[in-house]
C-alpha cells in the first residue's frame, strides 16, 4: 500500500534540509487540499498562516483562534502532504510556559518549524497599525523555552520581530541580534518597508532570514530572486492562494445565483479527473483493493 505512506510529511528535519540546499519559497496553504495543490505545483515547502486559519473559519486574525485549532489544521495538512510545513504560532498562545506546550503540540502534529512573534496580546496582523511589542528579554525567554522544549533539534524555531512598525528599523535589528543569541534558528523580519531595509537587515543580522511577501501590506512585493540577492534565505507567500480562492468563490456564487447555472463558467472549474489526480484517488482505490485481497496463512 502506498497512499498515506508516500504523502506523509517528511517531518521536523524537512525545512532545515532544503534550506541547506538553497533559497526556499513556501506557498501559503490553509487546508489539506491547498497543501496538495502547492505540492503538485512544485513547491518544496508550505506555510500555514494564523490569519489563514482564522480566515478559513470566518474569523479575524486577533488571537481568537486557539492552539488546538491551529494544531488540528497542522495535523490535517501534514497527514496528506509530504512537504515541510512552517506554522504560524502567533505569540506562542501565551507566556513562556505556554510556549513550551505550543512547541510540543505543533512538533507532534508534524510541523517542520514554527515562528513566534514579539507582539503583545491580543496580537494584530503584522501589516496593520496599532501593534505593540513585548520587552526584548521577555521574547528571549520565549525563544529559549521553545528551543529547550523541542524533541528534535532539526525542528526549527523562527523568531519574528514586529518592532519595525513600532520602534523603527534599528530596534528591530537589535532585537533580531538578541533573538539569534537566544538560540533562534531564523529571523522573520515583519513589515519592512523597502528593498533597502531588507538589505540593511541582512547586512547586520548574520543568521538565516525569512521574508513575508503578503499582499496589500507595508512591504514592497519583491520576487524570490530579489530577496535572495538581498541576503535572505526564504520567503513565504502566506495568503496569496487564499485570497485568490476567496475572490473566485465570491464571483462564482454571484454568477450562480444570477444565472441559475454553471454553464457560463464551467471552463474555469477543475474537472473531476484533475481533482482526483491531485488527491491520489486511484491510489486510495488500489489500497482498498489490496486490503480486500489480503490473505493470511491458515494454521492447520
Amino acid at each position: 500500500m502506498s497512499t498515506l505512506r508516500d504523502n506523509h510529511n517528511i517531518g521536523p528535519s524537512g525545512l532545515r534540509k532544503i534550506l541547506s540546499e538553497g533559497f526556499v519559497e513556501a506557498a501559503g496553504v490553509f487546508n489539506g487540499i491547498s497543501a496538495l495543490l502547492a505540492q503538485h505545483s512544485g513547491f518544496r515547502a508550505i506555510y500555514l498562516s494564523g490569519s489563514g486559519v482564522a480566515g478559513a473559519m470566518g474569523l479575524p486574525d486577533l488571537s481568537i483562534t486557539t492552539l488546538t485549532e491551529v494544531a488540528d489544521e497542522t495535523r490535517r495538512i501534514t497527514s496528506v502532504s509530504r512537504l515541510p510545513l512552517i506554522v504560524d504560532a502567533d505569540t506562542g498562545f501565551g507566556e513562556a510556559i505556554n510556549v513550551m506546550r505550543t512547541v510540543r503540540v505543533l512538533e507532534d502534529a508534524g510541523a517542520s518549524a514554527i515562528h513566534l512573534e514579539d507582539q503583545v496580546l491580543p496580537k494584530r496582523c503584522g501589516h496593520l497599525n496599532g501593534k505593540k511589542v513585548i520587552e526584548t528579554e521577555e521574547m528571549g525567554k520565549k525563544i529559549m523555552t521553545a528551543i529547550s522544549s523541542r524533541h528534535n533539534p532539526d525542528f526549527m524555531i523562527i523568531a519574528r520581530t514586529d518592532a519595525r512598525s513600532v520602534n523603527g528599523l534599528d530596534d528591530a535589528i537589535e532585537r533580531a541580534k538578541y533573538y539569534a543569541k537566544c538560540g533562534a534558528d531564523m529571523i522573520f523580519t515583519e513589515a519592512l518597508e523597502s528593498v533597502e531595509e531588507f538589505r540593511e537587515f541582512s547586512s547586520k543580522v548574520r543568521i538565516p532570514l525569512l521574508a513575508n511577501m503578503t499582499e496589500f501590506g507595508k512591504s514592497p512585493l519583491l520576487s524570490a530572486k530579489e530577496l535572495k540577492a538581498a541576503g535572505y534565505s526564504a520567503v513565504i507567500f502566506p495568503l496569496t492562494g487564499f485570497r485568490v480562492a476567496l475572490r473566485s468563490l465570491k464571483e462564482t456564487y454571484e454568477s450562480l445565483l444570477k444565472d441559475g447555472t454553471q454553464r457560463n463558467f464551467i471552463g474555469n472549474l477543475m474537472t473531476r479527473k484533475q481533482f482526483y489526480e491531485v488527491i491520489g484517488y486511484d491510489e486510495y482505490e488500489k489500497d482498498d483493493r489490496d486490503i480486500f485481497n489480503m490473505k493470511g496463512e491458515k494454521n492447520d
